[in-house]
């Protein structure tokens, strides 16, 4: 008889332990495994909205192209990469050089399954006063930044 006593008490002590960890206020048996089958419902919905704002926010932020600025002898070596393919983001970049007064002395680019772009741009003979590396940045910044917004527009 001791070993079905012992039984007996170990699972109520589980069910005390359920209630507690659940934050049921239930007191039988069958109101307490009601309640734990609620909290895990409600457990596994918030896993899931959890999972799909890891998913949005991995999307947005591999989405957005990644750029850098290096400032050579006589110029300016940019790159530019994103993960998908970026439709018409080299146009607006190429505008942002033009605006610079940047002339594209070289350039390789892809941009099939994901795009990439190497230029190596220098400065016009205008420019007297010369452009900043800060400057650059700022642009192909801000080109980046009026190309996502017009494309979020179209998606």
């Amino acid at each position: 008889m001791v070993p079905r006593e012992q039984k007996r008490t170990t699972l109520h002590e589980k069910l005390q332990l359920l209630r507690s960890v659940t934050n049921s206020h239930a007191v039988s048996e069958t109101s307490i495994i009601v309640d734990a089958s609620k909290y895990i419902q409600e457990l596994k919905q918030k896993v899931e909205i959890a999972n799909q704002e890891l998913a949005a926010s991995q999307i947005s932020s591999s989405s957005c192209p990644k750029f850098s600025v290096e400032t050579l002898e006589k110029g300016f070596l940019v790159k530019v990469y994103s993960e998908r393919s970026c439709p018409g983001l080299l146009v607006a970049l190429l505008e942002a050089f033009e605006e610079l007064g940047l002339n594209v002395l070289e350039a390789r680019v892809s941009c099939t399954d994901n795009f990439h772009l190497q230029a190596f741009g220098g400065e016009n003979d205008e420019n007297e006063d010369g452009i900043s590396s800060g400057v650059v940045i700022e642009a192909v910044s801000e080109a980046i930044k009026n190309w996502s917004e017009g494309n979020d527009h179209q998606d």
